[in-house]
This record gives structure tokens, sequence and C-alpha cells, in this order.
């Protein structure tokens, strides 16, 4: 019987493996930092065997509350996630499991591979209207892929941007970059007609490669939480901030979307600007509509819960969404998915999935199109 995490991804240190019943590991941090809550690890040699599993340092984690009510997620092929029972007592993360076949994967939530990234990036660039440009290297030498769908330039079109992962282990926020670029690939689809026709559109699926090959969950090789790194990023400490927010400059910036995934909070919910200096009834008006139609057009989404708006003059300038909305004068979002379930919609095999936010990926862009054809 044996633990292993040595492969893209991997997140876990192993204290007693002899037992099928204690099994006792530890999540590692991220480098040069104290975070730590993302896990992805396989179970060998356990077939049919009731194994007890433990992460001892679940209660001192990042966001421990994440931890609670929350069902771990596992899968035998890799393709396939599926949910299991957990609970968090006495700081430890604990689940029983009997696996069916030689080996079974563990892991904080679906994941989302460097090698599935490129395969991502490769299938996107089939696509005449779809072009790609390397933005830069990483610390860890990786590259950092933008996207561009266009129909051509056009000086009157607004330039629409979206990244995702700058917080490697929510990986669901790349699944929801899969959904997004699968939507726009198809250049038949109205909704993607209606979007060229109006729009550049520029992404960034992983903006952060070297914390998801390292299996981190908030930083970069560095230690650097790319979120707190927008007001001044540096190339030695966070070249992945300063690459975009360059080419951001470049090109404008007329609509902004930050995709992630919350710990603890069980909702799909937008975080906007109320912060910024200037905030008035047009910007909050252009909030509430974005938000608004989400909820109609997804069921998943829902405006009731969320973070607490700043109060005025107090946002935080070092975040990608305040950042840019005070360069660029523009309606910028955070969106924010569970890693354990919506309370109001729950899927009791998966729970929040990679599928699911691919759906809502497909919404957020309806509504992208809606908004910006308001803006014309």
């Amino acid at each position: 019987m044996e633990i292993s995490q040595g492969f893209d991804g991997g997140n876990i240190t192993v204290i007693e493996c002899e037992e099928p019943s204690n099994i006792q590991l530890e999540i590692r941090k991220d480098n040069n930092s104290d975070f730590y809550q993302w896990f992805y690890f396989r179970l060998s040699g356990a077939r049919n065997r009731d194994c007890t599993i433990k992460i001892l340092n679940a209660g001192d984690a990042a966001y421990p509350d994440g931890f609670k009510d929350y069902r771990i997620v596992y899968s035998y092929d890799r393709k396939e996630w599926l949910r299991h029972d957990s609970q968090l007592e006495h700081g430890v993360l604990e689940f029983r499991f009997t696996a069916k076949k030689d080996a079974v994967y563990f892991s904080y939530f679906a994941p989302y591979s460097m090698k599935r990234h490129h395969d991502l990036v490769a299938s996107a660039l089939g696509h005449s209207h779809c072009s790609h440009e390397l933005l830069g290297k990483t610390l860890d030498n990786q590259d950092l892929d933008l996207l561009r769908f266009s129909n051509g330039d056009d000086a009157a079109k607004k330039n629409c941007w979206i990244i995702a992962r700058q917080h490697p282990g929510e990986t669901m926020a790349e699944w929801w970059m899969e959904g997004c670029i699968e939507k726009l690939c198809n250049k038949d689809d109205p909704l993607t007609q209606k979007i060229l026709a109006n729009c550049n559109v520029y992404l960034i699926p992983n903006m952060n490669p070297d914390g998801s090959r390292r299996g981190h969950l908030r930083t970069n090789a560095a230690g650097r939480n790319l979120n707190r790194e927008w007001a001044s990023p540096t190339l030695e400490l966070s070249p992945e901030v300063f690459l975009a927010k360059e080419k951001m400059n470049f090109t404008g910036v007329d609509f902004f979307l930050d995709v992630h995934g919350d710990e603890a909070l069980p909702y799909c919910f937008i975080a906007g600007t109320e912060g910024l200096k200037g905030w008035n009834d047009s910007k909050q008006a252009d909030l509430d509509f974005y938000k608004r139609r989400l909820a109609e057009v997804n069921p998943d989404f829902q405006t009731e819960k969320g973070y607490p708006p700043n109060l005025p003059g107090k946002a935080n300038l070092t975040m990608s969404t305040c950042q840019t909305a005070s360069l660029h004068d523009c309606l910028a979002m955070t969106l924010e998915m569970p890693f354990k379930d919506t309370t109001a919609t729950p899927n009791e095999k998966y729970g929040w999935s990679g599928e699911r936010s691919k759906k809502l990926a497909h919404s957020c862009i309806q509504v992208m199109a809606e908004f910006m054809a308001k803006q014309i």
C-alpha cells in the first residue's frame, strides 16, 4: 500500500501508511508561503481494503471552514471525479474509503493539469478566428499563454479580457475557461457570432502555471499571491501579472472578468469594485445588470450571498479587478465558484464540478454579450 503525489499538481506528505485503518497525511505548504489547502494524491495497493485516511493539518489550512460540510472528490480514471463523504473533527479531515480498483486518486477538487491546459490551447488554435501570443515566461520557465478571439482588427470593437486561475488550486476556474473557449471556438454559434461582431476577446486560461504544476493553493513559484500583485508587479517576483497588465494596457480593457473559486462559501457569486473612488449609480447599474441577468440565465448563480462590498474609497488596488477598473474605467468583476456545492442546486454525485463550471461559462459570456451590446 502506497501514497504518491509525484505528478503534475500533486500535493501531500505521508506521515503514516502502514495499516489501512491508520493512513495519516499532511498537506504541503506553497513554496515560500504559509498558504496550503490544495491536495491531490494517489492511493495504490488498497483494493477491497477498508481504509481510514486522515489529513492531520486540515484545521490549520488557509481556509479551515472550507473543510466543514465538504465532500472529497475521487477518481479511478482521472476523467470522472465523484464525491465522497468526509468529516472535519478536531482539526483533522477524515474519510473512510474502500477502493474497488488497484489505484484511486483523491483531490480537493477535480484537477486541471498543465497537459490539459496545453491541449486546450492547441485545440483552440485549430480555429481561424483564434490566435495565440506568448506573453512571456514564468519563474519556472513555463509559457504564459494568451488567446485572442476576433473577426479581425476594428478600432470600433470593444476589448473584453477574461483571466483565470490566479490561484492555482482553484481548478474550477480553468474548467470554466475550457467551457468559455469551447463556446468561442464554435463560430457557427449565434452567441459567438454576436460576441465577435462587437468585441475582441482576450483570454489567459491559466495565470499561474508554476503554482498549478507545483500543487500550490494560492501562490506562484516565488510564493506570491498574484491577486495581490496588481499595483506594482515585477518580473522578478510576479512576471505573470507584470506581463498580463502590460498587454492589457496596450490593448485597453472595456470589460474584465477574473475567474476564481471560494473554499468556504457554497455559492456561485460575483464580487464587484464598489470600493473604488468615483463609484456611482451608473457603475452600480452596470454591475447589477450583469449579476441579475446571470442569475436569470443560470440557476447555479445567485446574488444574495457573497462578499460584502467595500466601503467607498476602501478598494484594494493590489487586486486585479480594482486595479483594472481604476486604470481602464470598465466593468471589472471577480467570479467565485464553490469547492463544495451550491446549496440551492446541489448534486449528490458530483457536487460542484468541472462540467458545471463549463456550463456557467456559457452563461457568463452570454450575459457579457448582452452587456457589451449595450455599450456600442
